[in-house]
């Protein structure tokens, strides 16, 4: 029966409300969509970026430098300023849009009856009370209770993450206030797909109120927590922060003392705490995950949150969402079963079909529509296809089909030959219904049973199929009235993905925990589970079990569990906080709208973009662009490569730190003239570290990356041994910078010479700490092994500028050096090259006494 104008009349629906009373609903409820947060105005973010201490620092030093010294290294200190400020910021205006696109997804057009004329209106003007009908291909717009229908089926994965759709059949009464309607049989809810059949129906909550908008408000209170090294980082950065004004006010005060220049004083004072102060640390951090963002786009994964990169590397536990992620999100027909044969199907190519189960497949093409949009439907006329057998029911017409019904579960369809003498009639649907059709009782019953139920534990949806014939003429009002031949049993299933299997074994070998969550029956998910190579297939956790626990004995449950099965989406919530309690570092893959809560709440989100909803892709930390499970794996692997290499940036930062600082400090301390500016240590820290953090970024990863279990979550990235090495690093460099500009003066140099001197050394200080600090372990001859392109270039740049500093009058009169002679730089050279020599020595005995992949 199809649903028209006309007949609408007669199912008893003819009014609906009037439009009057669908404006005035309107403007009492509000439009059907869901509230988004208010965005901050871009002062709000820019009164944000420039609350951070070190920024108000680097501004003020630009401002005192403009009052009191010259207004070109003025410039100088407020551009470099300038930069951190606008890389911060634009990192800021990278907002969630998750709301918005749950609204945007959740108010498709409807067709409503107001005043018993059908007509469609957007989505947003739907209101509690208004009569909709739905067809085959449509969205449904808001929440409602069915009020009359024909063969509904509607797909609600994006809802339960349950990939086969679900039979819907009316109801005559709406549900007592406070009773749930999910998973109720007479409702349909905002945002799913009607897959077949028609029905009306009438709308019973919208916006904020349905079964989508509880879950936009759960999204809304999840709160991003920041990763380990953004609060490590902003620790640190206080800490030397605050020990960096505390030894720039002593200086300062010292200078005045012992000397009696204030503005002297001021500038000294200023000079070490610029090189005490991390300003770079944040800059670093910031152009390094975007690089590694950039890179991972090249590889399919596009970074929605960069910060959560390093924290890929940390990652315990890998939550799986079933439906659309470890398999394809379509059925295949898997098995064919008669009395005699059984015939399992791979994927793709031709099949060979027995001439035994020849009719077993015809019957099942024909019990289907010509032109299917039901998933199992879909597949039964694939798998028709791709069977080699003699197909003679091309010019075949339908004349009838019996539709499924609430008392018999099963789809007949009458055909007629143009030759034929009789009709043919094939039929297929539950087991019980096609048994009901045939006769089939008794022993022979139960042993059907048995067979469907061996399939059912494989993760198959089972059909049976069944045939007869009736000679023409008019055609009885009921399937029972035909005389059915039993033909056997389909097994269709949503197959893995192919490389899924692959991609499980290497997140098992780099020590993942994996877990699957779904919303599909434990059978279907442990049959799954077992195909695609999970550890513990059989430890399996239901949802309504999952709502039983409190979150500490949830907790303490779910350790040892590798499938969840029948999950609602608060519970896929419940399921990330208890990981997160116990200590497990999370990341969860999903696809549809019920996953967007616990991608969100989890550490690391990752959703697929090509299947994935907006929602999902929105509340997600990674999106895979190609939905392939193997980029899971490289997402890990860069992850740990990212982690390794922004360990080795930082600490060499933290190296650098100490020569710049040492050599504001000592001069003053010993009565000599100030060996560095401000001017000259911003040029340092601003432009040299920078591009080195690059270099830093490009190194190849360590060759046992994905050999090693995730690092401990409380893996600082920069240990107290690493510090301490790092300090020591620093503390040689600084001797020898230090004994390079004593030593020039003793020869009775210019101080504008001297000061050239050391701060030729402290460059190739510098390039020499970027090159030991590529390893800790392998050798610096050894690391030249590992190509590495963006190093040449930073060690090109920073010898180009030193040779433009030193050569070109403007800029030596800038810095306030004096001309440098070949064999002045050759000692710098050497300075520099001592300097790392003792580290080079620590490796070697490190390497000698426990060999390692460096």
């Amino acid at each position: 029966m199809q649903l028209t104008q006309a007949n609408t009349a007669d199912l008893g629906f003819s009014k609906g409300l009037s439009e009057a009373e669908a404006s005035l609903r309107l403007q009492e409820e509000g439009y059907n969509e869901l509230k988004s947060a208010k965005p901050r105005s871009w002062l709000a973010m820019l009164a944000t970026v420039l609350s951070e201490p070190m920024l108000l620092f680097l501004l003020a030093c630009s401002i005192i430098y403009f009052l009191l010294a010259d207004p070109n290294e003025a410039f100088i200190l407020l551009g470099s300023a300038v930069l951190v400020i606008g890389i911060t910021f634009f990192q800021e205006r990278k907002s969630e849009r998750a709301l918005e696109a749950l609204r945007d997804l959740s108010s498709p057009r409807a067709l409503v009856i107001r005043e018993g004329i059908r007509k469609r209106v957007a989505g947003r003007e739907v209101v509690r009370g208004d009569l909709i009908a739905v067809s085959e291909g449509d969205r449904i717009a808001a929440d409602a209770v069915l009020r009359w229908s024909t063969t509904l089926e509607v797909d609600e994965s994006i809802l339960t993450g349950e990939s086969l759709p679900i039979n819907k059949m009316a109801e005559d009464a709406l549900p007592d206030e406070g009773t749930s309607t999910r998973n109720n049989a007479s409702y349909i809810y905002s945002g799913t797909l009607v897959i077949k059949g028609q029905a009306i129906t009438e709308v019973i909550a919208t916006g904020q109120a349905t079964q989508m908008g509880l879950i936009g408000v759960s999204l809304s209170s999840v709160e991003i927590s920041s990763t380990q090294t953004q609060i490590e980082i902003k620790r640190l950065v206080r800490i030397l922060g605050i020990a960096g004004a505390c030894l720039s006010i002593g200086a300062a005060l010292l200078f005045i003392v012992l000397r009696g220049g204030v503005l002297q004083g001021i500038l000294t004072g200023l000079s070490l705490g610029m090189a005490m102060l991390p300003e770079e640390f944040p800059v670093v951090l910031t152009v390094f995950l975007a690089l590694g963002a950039w890179r991972m786009s090249r590889k399919h994964v596009l970074t929605r949150r960069v910060a959560t990169l390093e924290t890929l590397g940390q990652a315990t536990v890998l939550c799986v969402d079933k439906t659309g992620t470890l398999t394809e999100n379509r059925m295949v027909v898997r098995e064919l079963r008669t009395s005699t044969a059984t015939l399992r199907i791979d994927h793709g190519g031709a099949v060979e079909l027995p001439e035994s189960l020849q009719p077993l497949v015809s019957a099942a093409v024909l019990a289907s529509p010509e032109n299917p949009f039901d998933p199992m439907e879909l597949a039964i006329h694939s798998f028709g296809a791709r069977c080699i057998y003699s197909k003679d029911t091309a010019d075949w017409l339908l004349a009838k089909t019996y539709p499924l019904s609430p008392s018999l579960l099963a789809v007949t369809n009458v055909w007629l030959s143009p030759e034929a003498t009789e009709h043919f009639v094939a039929a297929k649907g539950a087991i019980e219904a096609i048994a009901r059709l045939c006769h089939i009782d008794g022993q022979e019953l139960e042993q059907l049973h048995q067979v469907a139920s061996s399939m059912a534990e494989e993760g198959l949806r089972v059909l049976g199929v069944a045939r007869s014939t009736m000679e023409k003429g008019p055609l009885p009002q009921s399937p029972d009235a035909f005389s059915f031949e039993f033909l056997g049993l389909l097994g269709l299933y949503d197959p893995p993905r192919e490389v899924v299997p692959d991609a499980i074994k290497i997140c098992y070998e780099a020590g993942l925990r994996l877990v699957m969550i779904t919303g599909d029956y434990p059978g279907t998910a442990v049959a799954i589970a077992k195909q695609i190579g999970l550890r513990d297939p059989s430890a399996v956790l239901t949802g309504s079990e999952v709502a039983a626990l409190d979150p500490k004995e949830l907790a303490s449950r779910i350790e040892g569990i590798t499938v969840f099965a029948r999950v609602l989406p608060e519970q896929k919530l419940a399921i990330v906080e208890a990981l997160k309690a116990n200590g497990e570092v999370v990341a969860m893959t999903g696809d549809g709208v019920n996953d967007a809560p616990a991608l969100k709440a989890a550490h690391i989100g990752i959703a697929m973009g090509q299947r994935g909803t907006d929602v999902a892709r929105e509340a997600s930390s990674l999106v895979l662009l190609d939905d392939n499970f193997t980029s899971i794996v490289t997402a890990i692997r860069n992850g740990r490569k990212i982690f390794d290499n922004l360990q080795k940036a930082l600490s060499y930062i933290f190296a650098v730190h100490v020569p710049t600082a040492g050599m504001s400090l000592l001069p003053l301390v010993f009565g000599m003239p100030m060996a560095l500016y401000p001017v000259h240590i911003i040029f340092l820290e601003m432009i040299i570290d920078p591009a080195c953090s690059i270099a830093f970024e490009a190194e190849p990863e360590e060759k046992n990356v994905m050999n090693r279990p995730p690092r401990g979550r409380e893996e600082k990235m920069l240990s107290w041994k690493r510090i301490d090495l790092s300090l020591v690093q620093g503390i040689v460099s600084v001797l020898i910078c230090f004994g390079v500009f004593a030593f020039a003066l003793h020869l009775g140099r210019d101080i504008k010479e001297a000061r050239a001197l050391t701060f030729a050394t402290l460059v190739f200080n510098n390039i020499g700490l970027i090159l030991t600090n590529r390893s800790w372990t392998t050798s610096l001859v050894g690391s030249f092994k590992k190509r590495n392109n963006a190093l040449m270039g930073v060690m090109v740049f920073a010898l180009t500028i030193l040779g433009l500093v030193l050569y070109v009058p403007g800029l030596q009169r800038l810095f306030d050096f004096a001309v440098l002679h070949p064999d002045d730089i050759t000692y710098c050279f050497i300075g520099g090259t001592v300097s790392i020599a003792w580290f080079e020595l620590f490796k070697y005995v490190k390497r000698r006494r426990r060999p390692q992949i460096g």
